[in-house]
């Protein structure tokens, strides 16, 4: 898992496990998180709680509420799979998050569930994100299946730049 995660730099990827606890992540996430409350921070860290939390990352999503309604979407669908309590409860509190005074409602009705944008303002612009989920396992290992790599690529040509002279400057 951590030869993948280092493999996908210069770009941020984390592996998490069924409740979206971070288990591990890239040397590429720490400077896109690095604006978030610290207490946030403190193992162990749920991605998600520290996406939308007030004091996480909400403040630097542009897209905050089509950001907002994808990742709702996605805890549904698991809670729907397996009518896990853990994620009843965290849904529950994702969903009572105020928006952040910059959000813009512009979401488009029920977000795409394959494609659907992270768009974060850095000091290093805005840089624009698409992801992908790889599960790890067999059916028959519930370890394993049970973790999951949430890897970032870059949207766009300005966001794939920004991350290579991230990559270069932490190298010196």
């Amino acid at each position: 898992m951590e030869r993948v995660l280092k493999a996908h730099e210069p770009y941020p990827a984390l592996a998490v496990d069924r409740h979206w606890t971070m288990i591990a992540a890239n040397a590429a996430l720490g400077p896109l998180v690095a604006s978030a409350d610290a207490s946030l921070l403190v193992p162990p860290v749920n991605v998600l709680r520290l996406s939308m939390h007030p004091r996480g990352l909400s403040n630097a999503i542009d897209n905050w509420h089509e950001w907002r309604a994808h990742l709702l979407a996605r805890v549904r669908r698991q809670i729907d799979a397996s009518g896990d309590a853990t994620l009843v409860a965290l849904l529950e509190e994702l969903a009572a998050y105020p928006a952040p005074p910059h959000a813009r409602d512009d979401a488009r009705g029920e977000p795409d569930p394959v494609l659907v944008p992270l768009r974060l303002r850095t000091p290093h612009g805005l840089l624009s994100f698409v992801s992908t989920t790889t599960v790890f396992g067999t059916l028959v290992d519930i370890t394993l299946s049970e973790l999951a790599i949430e890897a970032f690529f870059p949207a766009d040509d300005a966001t794939a730049d920004a991350m290579r002279a991230a990559a270069d400057a932490r190298r010196g």
